[in-house]
């Protein structure tokens, strides 16, 4: 495996969007380890199609986080390249929203940022370089009806983001937030076709994006060309919000 250019972490790694920037950052040289929670066959074909190494974690554990990184670092490498990308819904209006329902997805896609970047940021720091892209959302961005505790945490990825790239940039380390839109992908294709039909009427491009496409951006911000890059919150939803 080729490991010339050190090791990227993504999370929620082996499928749909993470998956894609799995595979970018295996064929940029990276040896990439994938983190999963729950869908060991999509873990297994993962390895099988990308020559990622995979591990089981949940994100939302911060000392399994850590585990996980002194593990990766111990045995294949130091950490250059960090993705948070693992992410859940549990939709539903505020009146009606369960606590453990507001408490899930604020733990799994925001509490986890801040327990994957505190596992690797001291040894990025150390060797004066690192490089951390979060994925975030256009609901982050905008809200979304029926998403107040998505919406909370994807906003609170922007601000993490934006802190942490002042922390870090006299360190070598950047750190940059993408927002995708509508994509592509297995959780997108299961709806409704009128509903995926509305959806697409509000793109101006008049179509969902490809997670190639975000993977694309991923590769971009890992890489040296993007050096001077921090604290970017970058828009790919094909027009349908721009801030």
């Amino acid at each position: 495996m080729n490991a010339d250019r050190g090791v990227a972490v993504v999370t929620g790694g082996t499928r749909g969007i993470g998956l894609e920037i799995t595979r970018a950052l295996r064929a940029d040289g990276f040896d990439v380890a994938a983190v999963f929670h729950g869908n060991e066959d999509a873990a297994r074909m993962c390895e099988r199609d990308t020559g990622a190494r995979t591990f089981k974690t949940d994100v939302a554990d911060f000392a399994g986080c850590q585990a996980l990184c002194e593990d990766i670092e111990k045995n294949f490498g130091p950490v250059r390249v960090l993705v948070n990308n693992a992410g859940i819904t549990r939709d539903g209006v505020l009146h009606k929203m369960t606590e453990e329902n507001w408490h899930a997805v604020i733990e799994t896609n925001l509490t986890s940022c801040f327990n994957m970047c505190r596992a690797v940021i001291t040894a990025m720091r150390d060797r004066g370089y690192g490089r951390i892209v979060n994925i975030g959302s256009i609901n982050g961005q905008k809200g979304q009806f029926g998403q107040t505790n998505y919406a909370a945490a994807k906003a609170g990825m922007i601000g993490f983001t934006k802190a942490l790239a002042l922390e870090s940039a006299a360190k070598g380390i950047t750190v940059n937030i993408i927002c995708p839109g509508y994509i592509a992908t297995d959780m997108t294709s299961a709806m409704k076709q009128e509903v995926l039909d509305s959806i697409v009427r509000q793109i101006p491009v008049a179509r969902m994006g490809r997670p190639d496409e975000i993977a694309a951006i991923v590769s971009f911000l890992a890489s040296e060309k993007a050096a001077f890059i921090t604290g970017a919150t970058i828009t790919a939803n094909g027009g349908q919000y721009m801030a």
